[in-house]
């Protein structure tokens, strides 16, 4: 136990697993339900899951199944989930006894990706002050919306309202519409704010706090923070171009729309199909090389340390600095004037390839438990479910309970794996006292 103890980010696995577990048995009593009936144990274990992990995925119609109490246990979920475990119950910590102590500190970091052991107090005071910042500035602004645009009563559009900002900043998607946010797809004043917190929350802490504290000197970030930032911003606007320009014509999704009505949606949709998980547009009604850009969204994901999935911006950014390197056959690979260590280079693309592999064999094991599933429908579902989107091509009612806990499997994997699994690999260095000798395989 001394030696599990030793590297806390060990403990994350185990700690999300039993929040599963407890979610799983509370949904399951009957007040959490409009019917007043028990919820089946896999719905149950699904739900928690895709609650814990922020995916959003359900199995259920979450406005015609789940009572008051039900959806409030599913914002708590989502909120703990976002924050973090840990995170969640060290600011507890700090708040009943005000101090922390270092096996604690060293629990945090293993979850926030901060490995300084001097300011991790004030790293719990500003993450729970941006977290609840945010969610309150939406939730006010889409109340606002719905309650003088939408003749809402008042009381039913703060409801509304602050379960979509708190649903939208920690980047998963279950909704109070059995429709997702198709019917506010041109409205700017409810799917901007929403989409604007998703994009905050899946930039990661330590990106978001170090851009704000050197916001008029960019150039003296870190690397993982300009890849972080930067690589956000071109995948959603190089994203947001090429959504509109594979569905402009179509009349199933944006075709019908105006012109400012196509923009709004196509980057909504595009904004929260990385990691949000909110429909905009019919997902079903896309067409094909939509899936495909969406498909490869979703495996990237948002940075480190955030409320998104994926194999991280960071990753994939850097790996592409790597072929550029490659191809003009420098001998280092440099990012923003700064060398990148090999280690690193190594560790991106392990977990990049290592997920490419479990999306391959979900996928495979999910056509084969499904008759008549096409390859896109599992591909895209799987990716959802292991980048902890949420969103769906409309098939997860038709899969039976071998798919679903399947995908559970999937979005616990996908939610605790990169984090977990990046982690072991920096600590598990390890140095040797002599080197073989090198030889060059031929490659290609």
């Amino acid at each position: 136990m001394r030696r599990f103890l030793r590297h806390p980010v060990r403990l994350v696995p185990l700690v999300f697993l039993v929040a599963i577990l407890i979610g799983t048995g509370l949904l399951m009593l009957r007040p959490m339900t409009i019917e007043y009936q028990h919820t089946p144990f896999m719905t149950a274990l699904f739900t928690a899951t895709s609650a814990i992990s922020v995916t959003g995925l359900t199995v259920t119609d979450t406005p015609n199944y789940w009572s008051g109490p039900g959806l409030v246990l599913i914002t708590v979920l989502t909120q703990l989930g976002g924050l973090g475990i840990l995170t969640g119950a060290a600011l507890v910590i700090l708040t009943v006894s005000r101090r922390l102590g270092l096996h604690n500190r060293l629990l945090v970091q293993a979850e926030t990706a901060e490995y300084g052991l001097g300011d991790v107090r004030r790293l719990l005071l500003h993450i729970a002050a941006t977290v609840f910042a945010c969610e309150l500035v939406m939730a006010l602004l889409v109340t606002a919306r719905l309650w003088l645009a939408y003749d809402y009563p008042f009381w039913q559009a703060l409801w509304t309202g602050s379960f979509h900002a708190v649903q939208a900043f920690n980047n998963s998607g279950f909704s109070l519409y059995s429709d997702g946010l198709l019917a506010f797809s041109r409205d700017p004043w409810v799917s901007l704010p929403l989409a604007l917190g998703a994009i905050v929350g899946g930039l990661g802490f330590p990106a978001l706090f170090e851009a704000v504290r050197e916001w008029r000197q960019p150039a003296r970030w870190a690397v993982a923070t300009k890849l972080t930032i930067w690589g956000s911003a071109a995948l959603i606007a190089l994203g947001a171009v090429a959504f509109l320009a594979a569905e402009w014509a179509n009349p199933w999704t944006v075709g019908q729309y105006n012109v400012p009505g196509k923009v709004v949606a196509a980057f909504t949709q595009i904004a929260l199909a990385r990691t949000g998980g909110f429909e905009v547009v019919p997902t079903d009604l896309l067409r094909e090389e939509s899936y495909t850009l969406l498909i490869g969204l979703m495996f990237i994901g948002g940075g480190s340390a955030s409320t998104a999935g994926g194999i991280k911006v960071s990753t994939f950014f850097l790996l592409a600095f790597v072929i550029w390197a490659e191809v003009r056959g420098e001998p280092d690979v440099t990012v923003g004037h700064r060398r990148v260590a090999t280690a690193s280079q190594r560790q991106a693309l392990t977990v990049a390839l290592l997920s490419v592999a479990i999306v391959a064999a979900g996928t495979a094991a999910l056509i084969a438990m499904t008759d008549k599933l096409p390859f896109y429908a599992a591909l895209f579902e799987v990716t959802s479910a292991f980048s902890t989107t949420g969103l769906s091509v409309g098939v997860l009612s038709s899969l039976s309970d071998g798919g679903h806990l399947l995908l559970t499997v999937l979005m616990y994997v996908g939610r605790v794996g990169p984090l977990t699994f990046g982690s072991a690999i920096a600590l598990n260095t390890r140095r040797r006292l002599y080197r073989y000798p090198e030889e060059q395989p031929v490659v290609g």
